[in-house]
């Protein structure tokens, strides 16, 4: 769609080219939402492919992603043989209700800041104890990112922050996982998406998305049985967290929050 309201476009080419930031600018990544619909309230795009940050980085350390990194790029990621996580990246990215051009398009960082309930990168980096850096007027700041999101659409940024990147620890692409999602129709977007993972010392984490507003994590000294993770979730999330939308009333989200938790617990202690 055609955003008849913009009169400029910046394009910095390096952090100290960005421009002061004023009423009616957006950062412009991959514009898979951007330019889906009117945006009246713009009149200037700043451009991020020209600062051409790299979109994947291996280190000792784990995995940087970019803000700007495709979900394409983030799916053909070749990783380590001792990353058991890996394949929660794929499947992750394929949670995704989009084409396969808005998969070439559409990036890491964009999914973050959109803050749908149901953003698949929002599940995967906060299942795997992913740190946003964000960029801000004269400095940065790290925030994890369960605590990156907080709602429907809302996160921490404010006006002139700029997300940079997403950090992954290598001790958590170390980990087991376990995969479940599920949508009210076929091809439709998830209404529920849970991750579990499993550390070395025998600690359990269970990551519940899509089905509340925001990211959930709960923490575990061991992997819970049935009766005890059942009471943590039903404790620890309350009726008026779940999401409620076309996709999904809250109830059913619940019940169905409660059956692949459960589905997850058994997996994993299954290979404890």
């Amino acid at each position: 769609m055609d955003l008849n309201t913009i009169t400029a476009i910046a394009r910095p080419r390096m952090r100290d080219e960005l421009p002061p930031w004023t009423t009616g600018d957006a950062w412009l990544a991959g514009g898979t939402w951007l330019f889906s619909e009117p945006q009246v309230h713009l009149n200037r795009l700043i451009d991020l492919a020209a600062l051409k940050w790299p979109a994947l980085t291996i280190t000792t350390k784990g995995l940087s992603i970019a803000a700007t990194c495709t979900i394409a790029e983030l799916d053909a990621l070749a990783c380590p043989p001792d990353w058991l996580a890996a394949p929660l990246i794929n499947q992750c990215c394929r949670a995704f209700l989009a084409s396969f051009k808005i998969w070439k398009t559409a990036t890491v960082g964009g999914n973050l800041c959109m803050s749908l309930p149901a953003g698949p990168m929002i599940s995967l980096t906060a299942a795997l104890d992913g740190v946003c850096t964000i960029w801000r007027p004269g400095g940065e700041r790290q925030i994890g990112v369960a605590d990156f999101v907080s709602g429907d659409q809302r996160n921490v940024l404010v006006p002139g922050e700029l997300l940079r990147q997403i950090d992954i620890p290598v001790a958590a692409l170390r980990r087991r996982t376990a995969f479940r999602q599920i949508s009210l129709t076929p091809v439709g977007r998830s209404a529920a998406l849970l991750i579990g993972s499993v550390y070395d010392d025998g600690r359990f984490v269970l990551t519940v998305t899509a089905s509340t507003r925001r990211p959930i994590r709960l923490p575990f000294s061991r992997i819970p049985q049935a009766a005890e993770l059942r009471e943590a979730i039903l404790q620890r999330i309350p009726d008026g967290l779940y999401h409620d939308d076309l996709h999904g009333k809250p109830d059913w989200r619940k019940a169905m929050t409660l059956r692949l938790a459960e589905e997850i617990r058994v997996e994993c202690a299954g290979t404890a």
